[in-house]
């Protein structure tokens, strides 16, 4: 059996008990990486591609920069499209516009620094070659 790190499911719960969940899974395109609120009614959700992960990896740390300003929206373009968003105000949130959903999905700023580390992990994993880990695979 291969283990190359996907799938992957992994829940952040800051103190305050609020929840991010991240799935990362193979997909054709790569991975895909589903974002999820589960403490929210409706379970708001955004997917996102190698790519679009990689964007907000990005966007993560420069929103922890900025704030308490603000940075211009980033598009994400490919398989799932987004727009990223730094919202400060009542509190600091990334929000994820998939343009699919009803309502972008908030990320407060008490997630960011979690959300970043498992981000590192989870693009690892998806830009590591299947077929090149079969041969590492335990037997």
């Amino acid at each position: 059996m291969q283990n190359d790190g996907l799938p992957r499911v992994r829940e952040i719960i800051d103190a305050l008990g609020l929840r991010l969940r991240l799935r990362a899974e193979r997909h054709p395109t790569g991975a895909r990486i589903v974002v999820q609120r589960p403490d929210v009614a409706g379970q708001p959700q955004a997917t996102l591609d190698l790519h679009g992960a990689e964007v907000l990896w990005g966007f993560v740390m420069s929103a922890r920069l900025a704030v308490p300003d603000l940075l211009p929206d980033e598009r994400i373009f490919g398989t799932w499209s987004a727009t990223l968003r730094l919202e400060v105000d009542p509190v600091s949130r990334i929000e994820i516009d998939t343009h699919q959903a009803g309502h972008p999905l908030s990320i407060p700023c008490t997630l960011w620094d979690r959300l970043f580390a498992e981000l590192c992990l989870v693009l690892a994993h998806g830009r590591a070659d299947p077929a090149l880990m079969q041969r590492y695979a335990l037997q």
